[in-house]
């Protein structure tokens, strides 16, 4: 099995390439990257047309997510909201609209290309109450109890401790505060030659956990109140006629630490 660094180290240069392919890109999906087929997991297909208004294109062609976390979130003017895995910014700057001038939105990426290109596309949409951070699900740079909502799509997934993930996300969390995230799921185990691919853990399906394993992750950490959406989508092309990626799902998870 590949250690968990090795595991890191890959992911962080496949997206850093993504990043640095950003400008260039003709489409949302570059290979490898977290979504559904190209034509379900463009922007226009997760997001509704007010979301995207005003949005430029490089911050719309690095759509990796697999749902729309902010959509679900019922975010409050003022609250603080985390992104984790923030990537381009998207959900960052759909966050900042709902949260307002008295909000702040912060998107937390561990590669230092997604972090300049998030910055750069801040400028272009003119947004004031965001930042971006560079650092680790793993070891979040976050006071305890100072973070309202955190969100993340499609990024969870990708990190080779998901324990230490949520115990860091129950750390930061302000008592009473939630955690709404789209990732994928399995339904069953995956074979043992695809969860020691590195590669495979870039395309996002070597991490993706048993959907029950998964919850039960997060309720170990402490969370409650656990309210879940399950969908249908699989891969496409010629990975989809393989039996282990028909068994990928995308999950939508809302869950709440204690007051």
């Amino acid at each position: 099995m590949n250690d968990k660094k090795t595991i890191k180290e890959v992911v962080r240069r496949r997206y850093g390439e993504i990043a640095a392919q950003a400008q260039e890109a003709t489409s949302c999906c570059p290979s490898s990257s977290c979504c559904p087929p190209e034509e379900a997991c463009s922007a226009a297909a997760l997001y509704s047309s007010k979301d995207l208004a005003g949005l430029p294109s490089s911050v719309m062609g690095v759509t990796l997510g697999c749902g729309n976390p902010t959509a679900i979130a019922g975010l409050k003017p003022g609250e603080v909201v985390l992104d984790l895995g923030s990537g381009g910014g998207i959900d960052v700057f759909l966050a900042a609209r709902k949260v307002g001038p008295t909000g702040k939105v912060i998107g937390l990426d561990m590669t230092q290309e997604m972090i300049d290109l998030a910055q750069k596309n801040a400028q272009k949409v003119g947004v004031q109450n965001v930042e971006f951070r560079l650092g680790e699900m793993e070891d979040m740079p976050f006071e305890d109890e100072s973070i309202n909502v955190i969100i993340s799509n499609c990024v969870i997934n990708l990190s080779p401790d998901k324990d230490r993930v949520f115990a860091e996300a129950y750390r930061v969390l302000k008592p009473g505060g939630r955690m709404v995230i789209s990732d994928l799921v399995t339904e069953g185990d995956l074979p043992s030659a695809v969860k020691e691919s590195v590669e495979a853990w870039a395309g996002c399906v070597a991490g993706a956990l048993d959907k029950r394993e998964y919850l039960e992750k997060i309720e170990a950490a402490g969370f409650v109140d656990l309210e879940t959406r399950v969908g249908g989508f699989a891969y496409s092309g010629a990975d989809a006629e393989e039996e282990i990626y028909q068994g990928v799902k995308h999950i939508d998870v809302e869950a709440r630490k204690p007051a």
